[in-house]
């Protein structure tokens, strides 16, 4: 990994070098947009509308546009705002950890200390371990002004931004308006469903499986040429299902329920077999 950042935790009058990483990265194939006739490359020109020349990014500029006036920001505009400058994650306060609504999570960042002596960065990270509290921090990262959770992942410290306040949208949807019964069968059907799903989360189950299916796809039309069939390759699309039938909600989570409980029972009885074998 290699650092985007560099920077110092303000903890009250304790100061903590840091390096920052990004904590995530994406695995997702990259595809080009071709030409259907011919398969030529289609790439995008970043063109002048006064001089119609095409620009290196070097040379653009930002600006902004009130629909009056347009009004030029420079490099060297930006790079002079204060906040902009500076290198300091305030911590400005402490929160119960579950208070952090999770829809306000946006990106990941580890923090490694940067400094010879690690005691600063030991210190803040078992203090927010033994109070089971986030910190709160603010931050600018990239001509940006960050709002923070400072927490715990491990032996690390990491940052997880927030969106503001005002970046949430509310959501008010009228069909919830309505008054819905919900009889005491259906709901001891409903928990009988979460019953039977329910596990440790362990994220090393789940696969992205439309990337796995798209480099199937991709591998197939390299060995074949250009003459595959997405059909030939996966096989036919078939629902589970007949999508007729029309189910109430009590026969929907009755078999579920029991879909499930199959499900369960025959990966037990599987895993039975193959110890039997192994012996």
């Amino acid at each position: 990994m290699r650092a985007i950042w560099k920077g110092a935790v303000a903890f009250g009058l304790v100061n903590v070098p840091v390096k920052v990483y990004s904590a995530t990265e994406d695995h997702d194939i990259a595809l080009h947009q071709v030409h259907d006739k011919d398969g030529g490359r289609i790439r995008y020109q970043r063109r002048c509308e006064v001089c119609d020349e095409v620009v290196d990014f070097k040379h653009i500029d930002k600006a902004y546009d009130d629909g009056e006036h347009t009004v030029v920001l420079t490099e060297e505009d930006l790079s002079s705002l204060p906040v902009e400058r500076s290198r300091e994650i305030e911590v400005v306060e402490f929160v119960p950890s579950d208070q952090i609504d999770p829809i306000l999570f946006d990106r990941a960042y580890f923090l490694e200390p940067d400094s010879t002596s690690t005691k600063a960065y030991v210190l803040l990270r078992r203090t927010l371990e033994e109070t089971d509290r986030t910190a709160i921090v603010q931050f600018s990262l990239r001509q940006k002004s960050r709002l923070a959770a400072l927490r715990v992942r491990g032996d690390v410290l990491m940052l997880q931004t927030l969106l503001w306040d005002d970046e949430v949208r509310e959501a008010s949807f009228p069909a919830l308006e309505e008054k819905v019964r919900i009889s005491a069968k259906e709901k001891q059907m409903s928990a009988a469903l979460v019953d039977s799903f329910s596990t440790d989360f362990d994220p090393e189950n789940f696969t992205d499986d439309y990337q796995v299916q798209l480099r199937t796809l991709i591998d197939a039309k390299i060995e074949k040429g250009d003459t595959i069939n997405t059909e030939e390759t996966f096989g036919a699309n078939k629902d589970e299902d007949d999508g007729d039938n029309v189910l109430d909600l009590m026969e929907a989570l009755r078999r579920s329920v029991e879909k499930n409980r199959e499900k369960k029972a025959d990966a037990k009885k599987a895993s039975g077999t193959s110890r039997k074998k192994g012996a």
